[in-house]
């Protein structure tokens, strides 16, 4: 029997399935970011408004 699950169009294991689940129930205040190195203020300056959500909020606001 295969132990394999169909998440977002890919197989992957029951295992890691259970893992992803689990991780995407716990509260932001909770989730460690300390590996991640801040933005420097060059790649802040760079940033780009997300055209497609500009869009949705447009279409939904009238």
């Amino acid at each position: 029997m295969d132990n394999s699950v169909l998440y977002k169009g890919v197989y992957i294991s029951k295992e890691l399935f259970d893992e992803i689940k689990n991780m995407r129930q716990l509260p932001d205040d909770e989730i460690d970011y300390s590996d991640i190195p801040p933005l420097t203020d060059e790649q802040l300056a760079r940033m780009k408004e997300n055209r497609r959500r500009r869009k949705k909020l447009e279409n939904a606001a009238g």
